[in-house]
């Protein structure tokens, strides 16, 4: 297994997408000597391609064709930040390291806390999102 062994990109299904400021595409990996390939390579091989920072270059849906040796994914190359700022989901840009991830409670105890709230009558709600001290 060597992980500087060569890759083959291919693109396919290549569009200019005027609207929303960006090129998209499918991109195919093949990698017979490696079990996969990372996305922050595919990211700067693709901004090499095609001439762009790579940080303007989001890779995502990756899957590993069956025996390995072969990927395929989709991949956006934005024109410039400000588009990829506007159009790009929120969770594509944490995941990129160009936002910053939101730190709530699990859904789980958002709902107790939400059902604990319901029972209160009378006093403040707020008191009741308090857990019960035993």
């Amino acid at each position: 297994m060597d992980l500087n062994s060569p890759i083959t990109l291919r693109t396919r299904k290549f569009i200019t997408n005027r609207l929303l400021q960006r090129r998209q595409m499918i991109v195919d990996v093949i990698h017979p000597a490696r079990p996969n390939v990372s996305k922050s390579e595919l990211q700067e091989k693709l901004g090499e391609l095609y001439k762009s920072p790579k940080e303007h270059v989001f890779v995502f849906g990756m899957r590993t064709h069956y025996g390995g040796g072969r990927s395929t994914g989709f991949a956006l190359i934005y024109d410039s930040k400000e588009a990829l700022e506007k159009f790009e989901p929120t969770h594509r840009l944490v995941r990129n390291g160009l936002a910053p991830k939101i730190e709530k409670p699990s859904r789980k105890l958002r709902k107790e806390r939400k059902n604990r709230a319901k029972k209160v009558r009378g006093t403040k709600k707020a008191k009741g999102t308090e857990a019960k001290k035993k």
